[in-house]
């Protein structure tokens, strides 16, 4: 009996030590007083996550605030699943969409930086069917002009290829017609075929004369594919997932985790919330379904938006990035990428934002919206997940939940402002 008491005790005591880590992924925990913010005020964060469970606005969520290489606050609020009774953990899986982009931004830097790729080389380099674009005459449907210059990998890389999404009015029942997808619905295709089909689509605007955010990073994955001779998928888990430890991150879930991945829910019109499941949702040309990281044939790679994750493994990712492109002694990108990644690239292109290679940028105090944020970059995903990080302050911020569209939830656009009123220093 005392072996047994002794064994207990131990493994107790070895729990206790891990537990930290595995709730952060391996970055190490700290008080928030130590890092600079304030205790009390990030508990405005978890007060929020809790007035929009209370009314019903969301399930619930998970947010993580990490300063000086160290997790400060994460918490967990509500329901992963209402109906099955599954509280909201720091384990939970969560549909990312958009949140992706910044990842296949990373693999396409991976490839610029081994001289495999350069930020001029036109698309059609690695996807011919792109040799050719046109262009959409304005005001004049259906009417085409070829376009004034090739797409480049940085035009895709910064959204000035042309190329937009299913609810753009002009081209969206294009995409819908030709059976493109965007990471929001699964597809039994690859990409490889899909790809051909976009190319021969119109773009809405000649590249490089304007800031469309569109279906250019699913074209960079299909780069990375060329490029590598690996499929995406493979080549994130082995030159992304794998270094950084993002144990939790896939395009498509296994079995032994669906029972940690979110629901989704949508605002009813009278109030609360309905679990979306299999049944397609049609808004226009766009169509998405909750079921895509788990059904199908799982071989369409979506780099803009097909990703699965947790909070625990996004926060490994954003601290490579606020790092330079190293963690853990194992480096994805060369410190001069990141800094080029994440500068503004689009200059008078976008009026409201700037944007570097995969991610928005804060260049001054307007965009910054009052906060002293300037140099702050991140993102954000169709179903309701958002992030940033901020190197000056070297601070990151990640919020996720599964909902969409937003109703009357704010806790998205609340989640930055509330991370800096906590700033003590």
């Amino acid at each position: 009996m005392k072996k047994i008491a002794r064994t207990l005790v131990y493994c107790l005591i070895v729990l206790t030590l891990i537990a930290p880590c595995a709730a952060s992924h391996g970055l190490a925990e700290t008080t928030p007083r130590s890092v600079g913010l304030s205790q009390e005020r990030l508990a405005e964060i978890t007060a929020l996550m809790q007035k929009h469970v209370d009314e019903k606005k969301l399930a619930g969520a998970v947010a993580a605030v990490a300063r000086r290489g160290k997790v400060a606050y994460l918490e967990s609020v509500g329901k992963q699943d209402i109906e099955s009774n599954v509280d909201m953990s720091a384990d939970t899986i969560f549909r990312i969409a958009s949140m992706t982009k910044p990842i296949t931004s990373v693999a396409v830097l991976i490839l610029y930086d081994a001289g495999l790729i350069r930020l001029n080389d036109p698309v059609s380099k690695y996807v011919p069917e792109f040799d050719k674009p046109t262009v959409l005459r304005p005001g004049q449907t259906g009417k085409t002009t070829p376009a004034k210059r090739k797409i480049t990998i940085k035009h895709l890389l910064t959204h000035t290829s042309g190329l937009t999404y299913h609810w753009d009015t002009q081209l969206g029942p294009f995409y819908k017609d030709a059976g493109i997808t965007h990471g929001l619905v699964q597809d039994d295709s690859v990409l490889a075929e899909k790809m051909k089909k976009l190319a021969r689509i119109p773009l809405l605007h000649h590249p490089g004369e304007k800031w469309t955010y569109g279906l250019s990073v699913d074209v960079l994955g299909r780069v990375v594919e060329v490029v590598s001779g690996k499929t995406l998928g493979e080549f994130f888990q082995e030159r992304i997932f794998e270094p950084l430890a993002m144990k939790d991150t896939h395009f498509f879930i296994t079995d032994d985790k669906m029972p940690r991945l979110a629901a989704v829910y949508a605002p009813k019109s009278e109030g609360g919330l309905e679990q979306l499941g299999s049944e397609p949702v049609v808004e226009g040309s766009l169509v998405y379904r909750a079921d895509h990281p788990y059904v199908g044939q799982r071989r369409y790679f979506s780099g803009g938006g097909g990703l699965c994750s947790t909070v625990g493994d996004y926060l490994r990712f954003s601290e490579m990035l606020l790092n330079g492109g190293d963690l853990d002694g194992k480096r994805v990108l060369k410190r001069r990428t990141v800094r080029l990644m994440t500068r503004d690239h689009v200059g008078d292109l976008s009026e409201n934002q700037g944007f570097g290679l995969g991610v928005s940028v804060t260049r001054n105090a307007k965009e910054s919206g009052g906060l002293d944020c300037v140099g702050s970059f991140g993102w954000g995903g169709f179903w309701y997940t958002t992030f940033f990080v901020d190197p000056k302050k070297q601070m990151i911020g990640i919020c996720m939940a599964q909902l969409h569209p937003d109703g009357g939830a704010t806790l998205n656009s609340k989640f930055k402002n509330l991370v800096y009123k906590a700033l003590r220093n």
